[in-house]
């Protein structure tokens, strides 16, 4: 009975050393790696503490710089959206390797507004019991409202090209004085002049300007949007 006991705790004792030996060996496998991994972490967490973040949005208004004019009296207003495009093709070796094509948009909403003068000439006409009012020719509010939280850009670069950002930029610089010759043309003013309530009983006059009717000797002030 004593023979066959022995090889039993011989291949017990080896069982626990074995077991011993590989939870040995796989701690000093992983131990380095999750002792390094654990410190990284605290590490981390201690400079979340520390760590502070910051956005500070500043609106500095400069002194108003007063235009000379005189009063004036605005009679229309209008919205549209515009689309300014630009595309800027570019190639090397005496046009032989095309770099690509640089195409720039951006639309955005405008808002125009225009105005009479009163120290411009104003002629008054009485027929009977009818005031007879021509106005001065419309001017434009300079510069158009820029409507910047409905701006949309896109663009599209070209395979060999990395100026976009760029041209987007210049493109964007060149609406302001796009608009202000856009809003002095005769036929964004003559916009301007239809832009009048229906029934007001005012009217456009050559082209440039407004003229009232109204009976019993008495003026309106019209203000279309």
């Amino acid at each position: 009975m004593k023979d066959w006991r022995w090889p039993l705790v011989v291949v017990f004792v080896a069982g626990l050393a074995f077991l011993a030996v590989h939870q040995t060996c796989r701690f000093l496998r992983e131990g380095p790696g999750a002792a390094v991994r654990d410190a990284a972490d605290a590490v981390g967490t201690i400079a979340e503490r520390f760590h502070t973040g910051r956005i500070t949005t500043t609106f500095t208004a400069a002194l108003p710089r007063l235009q000379p004019g005189g009063a004036t009296l605005e009679l229309a207003a209008y919205e549209a959206v515009e689309t300014f495009r630009r595309t800027d093709e570019r190639a090397a070796f005496f046009d032989l390797l095309p770099l690509g094509a640089n195409v720039s948009e951006i639309r955005v909403p405008v808002t125009y507004r225009y105005h009479v003068r009163f120290d411009d000439p104003w002629h008054l006409e009485v027929r009977g019991r009818v005031c007879l009012v021509r106005a001065p020719r419309l001017r434009p509010t300079l510069p158009p409202a820029i409507h910047t939280d409905r701006m949309e850009k896109q663009g599209e670069r070209g395979w060999l090209r990395f100026d976009l950002e760029e041209q987007m930029d210049e493109l964007e610089k060149s609406i302001t004085p796009t608009l202000i010759t856009r809003a002095g043309d005769p036929r964004t003013v003559g916009l301007a002049s239809c832009a009048r309530p229906a029934g007001s009983g005012w009217r456009s006059s050559s082209g440039t300007g407004c003229c009232a009717r109204t009976s019993g000797g008495a003026t309106g002030s019209p203000r279309s949007r």
